[in-house]
């Protein structure tokens, strides 16, 4: 199990990116300032093109900054970073892994870029291989395997020195329903470890099922930064919503409730459904959802949040 670290396992103040180009080129990242606590999974949560990846580069070290900095496991990155890369584990969105060689290959060349010890490397890739459930495709090489396997394969690379950090970014992005449940199954589980774990995505619901933290990243700006609860809590404001769910088709409609006319929202709910001739076959309070939370504080819609990136 990962050592205890800071209780911050990173810290950012004012990171900025600027991509050069025609006129004044592209702010990526304007000032933005977070914290990852120790042993969570800290959810940076966006559309495509807020940001997110080019945050994860100038944490991993892959991108410098214009201005700002960051502390990763208490160490500084513009000081320490070869101590930080030792510490950390990175799996991009795209696999950095070689299509000719095979599986186990790969994580022994892995581990020898992290700087895994040479005798303790093959056990290593062993253990890995059958935690991912790919022992049967040890000598297949990385080209030959399904997405959901390279996409596991790409995970497990980056535990082989195991690491007290993971940053994924967009860990589940083009993965079927099962093999995306296989990696936020993983995700958990990791989490119970103490591994702590920096993910980026666009989908609200894997959020707020893995997250204990989110940061909404919009057009490069931090919106709101809080527990996944914590961000619900703000827009709840007191209010309740209920959904009424109908007997004749399935169907339901939702009604806002606020405090003050409650009871006559929903009698009058009520009163058009009678009139309308539908049967009532339940109504229950609706907590906010974090898609609800989005919404409301980024003025976005939460369509936004399905667009693909180059523009599916």
């Amino acid at each position: 199990m990962p050592t205890r670290g800071p209780v911050s396992a990173v810290e950012v103040q004012g990171l900025t990116k600027r991509y050069r180009g025609p006129e004044d080129g592209v702010l990526a990242v304007d000032g933005i300032e977070f914290c990852v606590p120790s042993g969570e999974v800290f959810g940076l949560l966006g559309p495509n093109g807020a940001g997110k990846t080019t945050t994860i580069r100038m944490l991993t070290g892959l991108t410098r900054p214009d201005s700002g900095g960051a502390r990763v496991l208490g160490l500084d990155l513009a000081r320490d970073l070869p101590a930080i890369k030792k510490q950390v584990g990175v799996v991009p969105e795209r696999s950095n892994l070689y299509n000719e060689l095979s599986a186990r290959e790969n994580l022994i060349f892995m581990g020898q870029l992290y700087g895994v010890p040479r005798d303790e490397r093959g056990e290593r890739a062993d253990e890995l291989l059958h935690r991912f459930r790919l022992d049967g495709k040890r000598d297949v090489s990385f080209g030959r395997l399904s997405k959901g396997m390279k996409r596991g394969l790409t995970v497990a690379a980056a535990l082989v020195h195991r690491p007290r950090l993971l940053f994924l970014d967009e860990p589940t992005s083009g993965l079927d329903v099962v093999n995306a449940r296989a990696l936020r199954a993983l995700i958990e589980r990791l989490r119970s470890e103490g591994v702590t774990i920096l993910l980026t995505t666009h989908y609200l619901e894997e959020a707020e099922r893995l997250a204990d933290h989110v940061a909404l990243l919009v057009k490069g700006r931090i919106i709101a930064a809080d527990t996944v609860t914590g961000l619900k809590e703000r827009v709840a404001d007191g209010d309740a919503m209920v959904e009424i769910r109908y007997a004749d088709s399935g169907g339901s409609d939702r009604v806002q409730l606020h405090r003050e006319d409650a009871t006559s929202t929903v009698v009058a709910a009520l009163g058009r459904a009678q009139a309308a001739g539908r049967e009532v076959e339940s109504i229950n309070t609706v907590q906010p959802s974090l898609e609800d939370a989005f919404i409301q504080l980024t003025g976005l819609s939460a369509e936004v949040m399905l667009v693909e990136k180059g523009g599916r």
